[in-house]
């Protein structure tokens, strides 16, 4: 694939990106302007019900610390004990009865019989029948909402198997799987709601083992054990997002299928696709999270920050943080000391901040201070945040290590990017240009980085050839930088070149970490950032450029800026078409030989920075293979 092909991939891409990014922001607003209004109108007619602590789990009201745990009234909701229901106790009249009754509509038996028989010749629940049929029990014909569904469930069964090609996941915006309908307790087929009010997250820390159970409920219609807190009752949850409004919940011990159920290979399949994606369900939504755990309290006590426990510090939580997320089991009583209260504000404004704004690579070593049940999990969390391209399904047979290597090369140019300037040292994993995962769980001296960013690090997905297109200086000497750091501070050595009339330029440069490299003879890549029109050598990649033309990279180094700037001033002064520095587009590939054009380049783009072209040739690189 030639570099204009590979052009044209990255505008559908960005093209494909802005366009469902419309879509997801209009849905929103439509949600957010029409339908509540509409929900109105539709549950007004509803019978009103209360549900409460003691009627729904015998416990008594004084006995439940989370207030809105206590009760909840309002319209379309059922109880626990009328979901539970089997439908065949019922009847077919039965059940029309009580749709009836709870929905305000007066259907004739004759128009719905049919539509009902099978649902209770399966002998489904109430809970179940109501979930499917109570968002469109308004219309006019039963039978075309009966219609609708079998259609989406054909249409939703269609894009989850054409999504996953191979092992990639090749769109970001997958829904779940499932969901929990609050309103009538049951764990339904997203494409029973698809097109419905808004999906809610709900975010929690998973407690220790030998504080938490396995507990069968008709819910999930007994399909997996879910586990979750001994102290915590999933009836209570409901009725505390009940009363935050919500209608629809995704709650991942319910909605995700979990060891130990009836279909274990199942479970491993929907994995390959609902695990990676689990990101989608808190994308721009509300999320209710449980800091102590699901459906706990909120009391946080000094100890909590520094535990591995902690939702601070697990490692799927990273991808579940929104700015409008809401605190889940509040007391309504000020029980957090006033140290732990700043503490936890802090850390909570600090990782909103992070996800707003920071670079692919900050977020990547968040994980080395976060914790998972099993180290690939580490590498899974992140790749919703890192906004890739495609998504590695998720392997439970992988190792860490390998899930890494598989997800950068899923990564968007620009993320990929920041890994090849804001990573210090060569790589010792698959490829010199990037770190393994060893490197980043144990990195240390972070870069600091460039305000407007790296060029990206484009990938050739046929020959797996990655290449970079940025600015080269062929040869310079480099000295001072071979006794790595002392006393913290960073290393201060020397550059010298000769540029294009042959005259020698000495400047400074710094490496602020601790990997040394001998005196002698480097090539040094330059950022450079095409739609911005910004070009920057005070921040460069050192390698070798060998005899064969491959580049080999070794360090990251920092010019002297201010001598720098001076120097391209007065070569601007001298002449207006030779300088010793040329556009170049460096490859990358998994193998000893891989190829790419490089070209110089003539245009003066700002005052420091003054570059030409004359010449056209074959520039290769070399990256490191495991083994």
């Amino acid at each position: 694939m030639d570099h204009d092909e590979t052009l044209v991939d990255c505008w559908e891409r960005w093209w494909w990106w802005k366009k469902n990014s419309v879509l997801h922001w209009w849905r929103r607003q439509k949600t957010s302007v029409s339908e509540f209004p509409r929900c109105l109108r539709r549950y007004k007619k509803h019978r009103k019900i209360t549900l409460s602590a003691l009627t729904e789990t015998d416990k008594a009201k004084s006995a439940i610390p989370v207030v809105k745990q206590r009760l909840y009234t309002g319209r379309g909701v059922i109880t626990s004990s009328l979901a539970n229901t089997p439908c065949a106790a019922l009847g077919v009249g039965g059940v029309l009865e009580k749709l009836n009754t709870t929905l305000g509509k007066s259907y004739a038996s004759d128009s719905v019989n049919s539509v009902l028989d099978s649902y209770v010749a399966q002998n489904y629940d109430f809970g179940t029948v109501y979930a499917y049929f109570r968002y469109n029990w308004d219309v006019y014909d039963i039978t075309i909402n009966e219609y609708k569904l079998r259609i989406r469930e054909e249409d939703d069964k269609e894009m989850r198997r054409k999504v996953l090609v191979h092992d990639r996941i090749t769109r970001r915006e997958v829904a779940p799987r499932r969901v929990w309908d609050l309103h009538a307790n049951r764990v339904v087929p997203y494409w029973v709601v698809d097109g419905g009010p808004w999906v809610w997250g709900i975010s929690h820390a998973w407690v220790d083992k030998k504080e938490r159970m396995d507990v069968m409920t008709p819910i999930n219609g007994y399909q997996w054990p879910v586990p979750m807190p001994k102290d915590a009752n999933l009836d209570l949850i409901r009725i505390e997002m009940l009363n935050h409004g919500v209608e629809y919940a995704w709650l991942d011990v319910l909605c995700l299928r979990q060891e130990g159920g009836k279909r274990e290979d199942l479970r491993l399949e929907e994995w390959k696709l609902d695990v990676p994606t689990i990101g989608w369900v808190y994308c721009d939504v509300n999320v209710v999270c449980y800091f102590n755990g699901l459906g706990r309290p909120q009391h946080l006590t000094p100890d909590y920050f520094m535990s591995d426990r902690c939702w601070f510090r697990r490692a799927w939580t990273l991808q579940e943080i929104t700015n409008d997320a809401i605190i889940g089991g509040d007391t309504r009583k000020d029980i957090m000391e006033k140290e732990v209260q700043k503490k936890f504000d802090e850390e909570l404004t600090h990782l909103r901040n992070m996800r707003k704004w920071s670079l692919a690579i900050v977020l990547t070593l968040q994980m080395q201070t976060r914790v998972s049940t099993k180290p690939l999990d580490k590498v899974a969390g992140l790749t919703y945040s890192l906004y890739t391209t495609s998504i590695p399904i998720y392997d439970p047979e992988m190792s860490d290590v390998d899930a890494w290597e598989v997800l950068m090369d899923c990564m968007s140019p620009e993320s990929r990017a920041e890994f090849f300037f804001y990573y210090p040292e060569p790589g010792n994993g698959n490829k010199y240009w990037r770190p393994s995962w060893q490197q980043i769980m144990t990195f240390k001296h972070f870069v600091p980085y460039l305000s407007f960013g790296p060029g990206p690090v484009e990938q050739t997905e046929d020959t797996g050839t990655d290449w970079y297109e940025g600015f080269c200086i062929d040869s310079a000497h480099v000295q001072g930088l071979d006794e790595g750091l002392e006393g913290g501070k960073p290393q201060c050595g020397e550059m010298v070149f000769k540029n294009a009339a042959g005259l020698p330029c000495t400047f400074k440069i710094f490496a602020d970490h601790g990997y040394p490299i001998p005196d002698g003879s480097y090539a040094l890549i330059g950022s450079y950032r095409e739609n911005t029109m910004h070009y920057d050598f005070s921040f460069c990649v050192v390698g070798w450029l060998r005899e064969d033309g491959r580049f080999k990279k070794l360090i990251l180094g920092n010019l002297d800026l201010k001598r720098l700037k001076l120097f391209f001033v007065e070569l601007q002064k001298q002449t207006t078409n030779r300088v010793g520095l040329r556009t170049v587009t460096v490859l990358y590939g998994g193998t000893a030989s891989v190829y790419g054009i490089c070209t110089e380049a003539v245009k003066l783009l700002t005052m420091v920075y003054f570059m030409c072209l004359h010449v056209q040739h074959i520039l290769q690189l070399e990256l490191k293979l495991v083994g």
